[in-house]
């Protein structure tokens, strides 16, 4: 595909050139809104309004959708006030909302401004539920029927209303808007007659969430119930607006691109690798490593604690970066592993004494091996093929019981702190493998010194 953007880039560059814009319609009216608009953010910003202005006016607004917020800002600031109507009335309303969300406030008066009233009301209605809230993803134009139609009927209401619906392959039954049923349009072209009442093979039993219901919790059920659409309904169960599979979908990347973000030391941001500028990406990783600089301290205290030990016996020095290393990766896994677990609604705080139980068997048949693995190579290389007489089989037991040790305390800890974190209200992905690691790190130096203790120092 890029290599196909490259390409469409430079022929639409010559036919520029050439000024031939008939052309160029015909060439952007074969392609998708989305791959119209990767190209156009390939393209120098001066050229973007006339291209955007060959489009028809159905695409245009499919294109401009899909287009990066500073190319949409851009192209809004240069519309005349008919052509910025033009595009708004084609915009399904959770469409609208979103570009609204992202503008600056100057632009995002005009866009209200300009707005017809019902457009208006709907965008304004939408933008007061909270930004994690099922209603601020919803939309507000569904097909809506009654038990009282017939087949016929409803395929007619369909044809005259669902061209500016969302989606017109799941419709809802409703009486005084209260939410009562659920039929397909499979189900209606299926039917054996036209005269057969909607009441008749309409879904009673549907699932819906309500205006309140977290935007992560309704992308999850469409995963769980493969739904193509989902009714969002107020606490008298009246049906407000739906929520599509495509909303689901962006809610799923958001999420899981912060939770990258935040599992890797930093804070979530709004833009894209490449809109960032060295300023964003600096105030986004900055807070994390000084945080970190900061709880590395207690490392350091451990070892100047210890300082006297570490003189007797210096060889231990050789060995901490991998018992350090070995527990931050074995805490790491550990709590990849359960973060992803919670966020895909596998496991319950409830099932907190399981999860460690597991864990720990787990880790005691990691531990174990590791440690063989590991004695094998201090004797083998440390001793034998680097010649360190000081590396004797009582200083590699000590190193293979701390990393026994430091195997399961780090597993149990991976595991246990997002499950903690959960139950606290907070994002389990903030004990992930930065927090962990340091953690890890301090009780590793703790138990590798103690054990020492106990073996070297008697």
């Amino acid at each position: 595909m890029n290599e196909h953007n490259v390409t469409m880039e430079d022929t639409l560059a010559l036919l520029l050139e050439g000024k031939k814009y008939a052309s160029i319609r015909d060439v952007l009216t074969t392609m998708n809104p989305s791959d119209i608009a990767a190209v156009f953010s390939k393209m120098e910003e001066e050229r973007l309004p006339l291209l955007f202005r060959l489009l028809p006016k159905e695409l245009a607004a499919e294109t401009f959708v899909e287009m990066e917020p500073e190319s949409q800002e851009m192209l809004i600031r240069g519309f005349s006030d008919s052509e910025l109507r033009d595009v708004l009335d084609e915009l399904y309303i959770d469409d609208a909302v979103d570009i609204v969300e992202e503008m600056p406030a100057n632009v995002v008066q005009r866009i209200l401004s300009t707005a017809a009233p019902d457009m208006r009301k709907n965008i304004n209605d939408l933008l007061r539920y909270p930004e994690d809230s099922a209603g601020s993803i919803m939309t507000t134009e569904y097909v809506s029927l009654r038990e009282s139609m017939t087949v016929g009927d409803a395929i007619t209401h369909i044809r005259r209303t669902g061209v500016d619906k969302e989606t017109i392959y799941t419709c809802y039954v409703t009486s005084n808007r209260t939410l009562v049923g659920m039929v397909s349009v499979k189900t209606l072209l299926l039917a054996p007659d036209d005269e057969v009442a909607i009441s008749d093979i309409m879904e009673q039993n549907v699932i819906s969430v309500t205006t309140q219901t977290d935007k992560e919790e309704v992308a999850q059920m469409f995963q769980k119930y493969n739904f193509l659409a989902i009714p969002v309904v107020d606490g008298e169960t009246r049906i407000v607006g739906i929520i599509t599979f495509d909303d689901a979908m962006d809610v799923l990347e958001s999420a899981a691109t912060e939770d990258i973000e935040i599992m890797g030391g930093m804070t979530p941001s709004d833009k894209t690798y490449l809109r960032s500028t060295p300023f964003d990406l600096f105030k986004h990783r900055i807070p994390w490593l000084l945080l970190l600089m900061v709880s590395a301290t207690f490392t350091g205290m451990i070892l100047n604690v210890f300082e006297e030990k570490l003189q007797a016996v210096v060889v231990l020095t050789i060995f901490i970066p991998m018992l350090m290393d070995t527990g931050g990766n074995s805490g790491s896994q550990s709590s990849v592993t359960i973060i992803r677990a919670i966020s895909l609604g596998e496991i319950e705080f409830t099932d907190l004494l399981k999860v460690i139980w597991k864990e720990i068997r787990t880790a005691v048949l990691c531990g174990c091996v590791v440690a063989v693995a590991c004695f094998g190579k201090i004797m083998l290389v440390d001793r034998l093929i680097m010649n360190n007489n000081a590396v004797t089989p009582w200083v590699a037991l000590t190193v293979c019981l701390t990393m026994v040790i430091t195997v399961c305390v780090a597993k149990i800890i991976g595991c246990t702190l997002p499950m903690v974190a959960k139950k606290l209200g907070f994002d389990p992905a903030v004990m992930a493998a930065p927090f962990i690691t340091t953690i890890v790190d301090a009780i590793s130096l703790l138990v590798y010194f103690g054990i020492s203790s106990l073996i070297l120092f008697r």
